[in-house]
């Protein structure tokens, strides 16, 4: 494991080049949050907001509007951004590419209905009733505060694709900054 840094902060230390952005939207209704389980490519199987990588010239906010167009067939209104939050994976083969940053954005207005498409199928959750075991490990640590309206930065350190070795929780107004 050549590289490989036993603790967040260590990890976080020898990071030399930004980490690749990507863009996470969650849908409010009332006391409901809309998740997609992922069909394919990338966290297959799990629950999670929609989103993905930006494309050339296209800021982080552009990103999320377009990939929950993309995903779901839903034009997100009024956009706020209330995470940030940074992953690091093992420097392993099978890892290569993993590290990244994922802004978190929520709306409680759209135009268009959440529609399944190849890459995912959306449903409704009560906020009590978040599939937690079936979505990332991460997700019960950040998402209970977003859901509240807090602004969290957040960092995680993964030992593989399932479990967490270490994080951070920060509440506050950081989350916009990248």
């Amino acid at each position: 494991m050549t590289g490989w840094a036993p603790t967040l902060a260590a990890r976080i230390a020898v990071q030399r080049e930004p980490l690749r952005q990507a863009s996470l939207c969650l849908l409010l209704r009332g006391d409901e949050v809309l998740l997609a389980r992922k069909k394919r490519g990338f966290g297959v199987g799990k629950w999670n907001g929609v989103g993905g990588k930006p494309e050339p010239g296209e800021t982080i906010d552009e990103t999320a509007i377009r990939e929950t167009e993309e995903e779901i067939g839903v034009t997100p209104l009024g956009l706020r951004r209330l995470a940030t939050l940074d992953f690091f994976f093992p420097e392993r083969a099978e890892f290569a590419g993993w590290d990244q940053q994922i802004c978190v954005y929520v709306a409680e207005r759209w135009t268009g209905g959440p529609i399944e498409t190849e890459e995912v199928a959306p449903r409704w959750f009560a906020r009590e009733a978040i599939p937690y075991a079936e979505m990332w490990a991460d997700d019960p640590y950040w998402l209970p505060l977003v859901l509240l309206g807090v602004s969290v930065r957040g960092q995680f350190l993964y030992t593989d694709a399932e479990h967490i070795l270490e994080y951070t929780i920060m509440e506050g107004p950081w989350a916009e900054s990248d």
